[in-house]
């Protein structure tokens, strides 16, 4: 996981007990042990936890934050055994005044304080009896625990031996002020936030702790560790819950228990790499930056080690296996809601631009040609024009099998569209005989031409169907085939006069589908033969079945469309490297029974792949991503982007080059990942 730029990060909302310092100082210790075990590289302990938060005026009592400074020396000279970083919350004296503290110790080395920013006076807060507020600390230094360090709001750890690993830490009030510190944190650089809160618990503040969370870490572009106080802290007028959660990039990564009698420790593992990924890739971001006046040519950067790894840790954090497609049934619902009316506003934008009498389609009785047609009937409900509007053709090939045909007749029926067939055969054979192909002189011969005569037979029928009935072409094609360049150039399913399913991968498309059947978008007749394309193997039928009846398969050739929709998130929304792809594709893959499956994913569905299939499938990937099929992604037709995972569109997402080669990407995943057999 280091090598792959990621940081084990946890919160932890230990044993506690009101002014207690030693009890406290132990609570500490044991949850710094634990982390330990657990291969953690730093913790985040709630706001004050040496002294506890709510004692009021035994703040300002002198042997208590004796002891607090005794307590801190215990922690930094017992750290020396331990391999987190750990982030500790104390009340620290320093030129007549008490700060409220974070002090960050590493390995047996106290490496500095950060004194809170803004001090909350107000409803049940009185911070301000007892503590100076730190804003204006830069480039200072406190004496504490026999130590001289750096002490300040000005302070960015950095990692030696990672680095993308840079951390900025805040103090609860902090991130409910309308400027939190961390905002000028991650824009000198720290890619981890983290927040020692104390924070009392009222009656929906765990959603407002969220929602900061996952703003700061959306807006910051950077993870976001928040860790309140837990039981344990005095309940005079108050109580507590504990919580802890993990954020990076707006995503919750994880979130502890909250009410918990006992300590509580919530790991995740935190990707640096994508956080800077998506900083470099975010123009915004640096431009934030220089208009803050560069915070980075201000702050003082305090330089430590990581402790060594030892080997492999796993990876602690939840991985989709479909990145196009949501976990939660809830969040299903909303996006395939959001996705289909994006096409269909699409559409029906084009179609009012156009002036169009009628809109022409290929339908085929697959995936692709189906969901591109109930988008053109919603299109046609929408704007209160008959479905006849539609004019769908099947136009049966060489291999077309009557399963499919047949499901193609019966939607077309079922919508009541404008439904004919075209048979190409007779036009395919005068063309292969015109070329002199050997199919044509009765020898079974199923090359690219042999596929392609029959693909570009049917677009051509398309365009001159579209010019024939004052109409345009909608484009079937996916996403997906247009990352794996599965499509004929030109005259070919590449072509189109409106792409509207071009935006979506394969593996959404199914899910879109099915959502329209959930929620009865048609009438009972059409959901039937919905369910019966969705139940159908996914197939050009360009080539004749085999002598032992097996039809073409289309992932057999290119690679299964859940991988390939996986390495293709990874590599146009966050450009990782091809070993990290790997890396992260032998996580969410190689169990079936581990981690979540879309909801309602069919149980006979649920695959798992080793190391070497999934090498093999992402070398394929890599060749025709970026060796050969840009040239036809670079002159596809209009269509709306749909998944914040990105679009191929060379006016929109992805900008590439068509003479580009893979052997940089090759090279990068065999130096990395070796054949088994090499």
């Amino acid at each position: 996981m280091r090598r792959h730029g990621f940081v084990r990060v946890a919160t932890s909302t230990p044993k506690s007990r009101t002014a207690d310092v030693a009890y406290n100082v132990a609570g500490i210790l044991a949850e710094a042990e634990r982390a330990h075990e657990a291969g953690v590289d730093l913790v985040v302990y709630p706001e004050l936890c040496i002294s506890s938060y709510a004692i009021d005026d035994l703040h300002l009592q002198s042997a208590l934050l004796d002891a607090v400074e005794t307590g801190l020396g215990e922690i930094v000279a017992a750290s020396g055994k331990f391999d987190p970083v750990l982030l500790v919350g104390a009340p620290l004296r320093h030129n007549g005044r008490i700060y409220n503290c974070a002090a960050v110790v590493a390995r047996g080395r106290l490496l500095g304080v950060i004194p809170k920013s803004f001090l909350p006076n107000y409803r049940e807060y009185y911070e301000k009896r007892w503590f100076a507020h730190g804003r204006e600390i830069k480039g200072m230094e406190i004496a504490v625990a026999g130590s001289v360090v750096p002490f300040g709001t000005d302070l960015i750890f950095a990692a030696e031996n990672l680095p993308g690993f840079r951390l900025f830490v805040e103090i609860c009030e902090d991130y409910w002020s309308p400027t939190p510190p961390s905002t000028r944190g991650a824009l000198a650089g720290a890619t981890v936030l983290a927040n020692l809160s104390a924070s009392n618990i009222t009656i929906g503040k765990s959603d407002e702790r969220h929602l900061l969370a996952r703003a700061q870490s959306s807006r910051a572009v950077a993870a976001y560790l928040y860790c309140a106080s837990g039981h344990g802290e005095s309940t005079t007028d108050l109580a507590w819950d504990g919580q802890g959660m993990i954020y990076e990039l707006g995503d919750l990564l994880a979130e502890s228990e909250r009410f918990s009698l006992h300590a509580e420790l919530c790991i995740a593992d935190v990707d640096c790499e994508r956080i800077l990924a998506e900083r470099a890739r975010m123009q915004t971001f640096n431009d934030a930056a220089e208009a803050a006046g560069r915070p980075e040519d201000s702050f003082r950067t305090i330089t430590f080690e990581l402790a060594p790894t030892g080997g492999d840790r796993g990876l602690v954090r939840a991985t989709r296996r479909f990145p196009f497609v949501p976990n939660r049934q809830h969040r299903l619902d909303e996006d395939c809601y959001e996705a289909f009316n994006i096409q269909v506003d699409g559409l029906m934008r084009r179609l009012e631009s156009t002036h169009a009498k009628s809109m022409v389609i290929g339908v085929s009785g697959g995936l692709d040609s189906t969901h591109a047609l109930i988008v053109a009937a919603k299109c046609c409900d929408r704007l209160g024009l008959p479905r006849s509007t539609i004019r769908g053709y099947t136009m049966p090939g060489f291999a077309t099998s009557d399963h499919t045909k047949s499901n193609a007749w019966k939607l077309m029926k079922a919508l009541g569209i404008t439904a004919e067939e075209i048979d190409i055969r007779p036009a395919a054979t005068r063309m292969l005989e015109d070329m002199r192909h050997p199919f044509a002189a009765g020898e079974p011969v199923h090359d690219v031409t042999f596929e392609n005569v029959q693909a570009g037979l049917r677009t051509d029928y398309l365009f001159r169907l579209a010019g024939h009935h004052s109409g345009f072409v909608i484009g079937t094609g996916d996403l997906s085939e247009l990352a794996l360049g599965w499509c004929t150039y030109g005259v070919g399913d590449q072509m189109s006069h409106y792409a509207v399913n071009s935006g979506v991968p394969k593996t959404l498309i199914q899910y879109l589908i099915r959502w329209a059947v959930s929620t009865e978008q048609f009438d009972s007749a059409t959901d039937e033969v919905l369910l019966s394309i969705l139940d159908t193997e996914i197939s050009p039928e360009l080539v004749p079945p085999g002598e032992s009846g097996e039809i073409q398969s289309t992932e057999s050739i290119i690679g299964p469309y859940e991988l390939n929709d996986f390495f293709l998130h990874h590599t146009i929304r966050w450009g990782q490297r091809p070993s990290k792809i790997a890396f992260l594709a032998w996580h969410a893959w190689r169990d079936a029974r581990a981690g979540l499956w879309p909801a309602g994913f069919p149980e006979a569905e649920k695959n798992e792949y080793d190391l070497a299939t999934i090498r093999h499938w992402l070398e394929n990937f890599l060749r025709r991503f970026f060796g050969f099929s840009q040239f036809k992604r670079s002159a596809i037709p209009n269509g709306p982007k749909v998944s914040a995972g990105g679009a191929l569109s060379p006016r929109g997402d992805w900008r590439a080059p068509s003479d580009a080669v893979a052997d940089v990407w090759l090279a990068e995943l065999r130096d990395a990942l070796p054949p088994a057999d090499g």
